[in-house]
């Protein structure tokens, strides 16, 4: 069992981006996606201010995010990072493992990072991660940098919408679409 403790409170910003996209997604019916709670068990709770301050994680999590986009199953991470380089040890190999399966039936898996010292949200699909992940385990970095990204699949803000990563799922589709040609 892991240990939880407030630094899991780590990204809650995203997070609550995202939680306040994914409602404009769905009151628009563009998609339905969910936040994945993560099962835990309390073990030190503050009555007063009714928190729990220290955890054990029940079990191994997947993603923070599943769900569909018109048809399409989707499922995603979402991620800080306060450097120029991502560190692949804020993503797990089980999560890895999930998504391989995930993308081998026909979904679409992707991590949402939000790079703090850029400003900067980025859609990174899982291919990329992949790579980056592969070259870590042949015994490369074990990070990946800011400037190693394709900046076109930055996220912006759009339509009244705080982390509009539709637009670069759509693109993710029609780059895997013209893949196969």
């Amino acid at each position: 069992m892991a240990l939880w403790n407030s630094r899991g409170l780590r990204g809650s910003m995203l997070e609550e981006l995202v939680n306040i996209t994914n409602d404009i997604y769905r009151e628009k019916n563009l998609a339905l996606i969910q936040k994945v709670p993560t099962p835990i068990t309390p073990i030190k709770i503050d009555k007063e201010n009714k928190q729990i301050n220290l955890a054990y994680f029940e079990k191994k999590s997947t993603v923070d995010y599943i769900g569909v986009v018109q048809g399409v199953p989707v499922c995603f991470d979402a991620k800080e990072c306060s450097d120029n380089a991502f560190s692949l040890n804020n993503v797990h190999e089980h999560q890895i493992q999930f998504m391989k399966e995930f993308e081998e039936q026909e979904g679409v898996a992707f991590l949402l990072i939000y790079f703090k010292k850029q400003d900067v949200f980025y859609y990174l699909t899982y291919e990329s991660l992949r790579k980056f992940w592969q070259r870590a385990v042949d015994g490369g970095r074990k990070s990946f940098r800011f400037d190693e990204l394709d900046l076109s699949y930055q996220v912006h803000i759009s339509n009244g919408v705080c982390v509009h990563y539709l637009e670069q799922l759509s693109r993710d589709l029609a780059d895997r679409t013209q893949g196969e040609n």
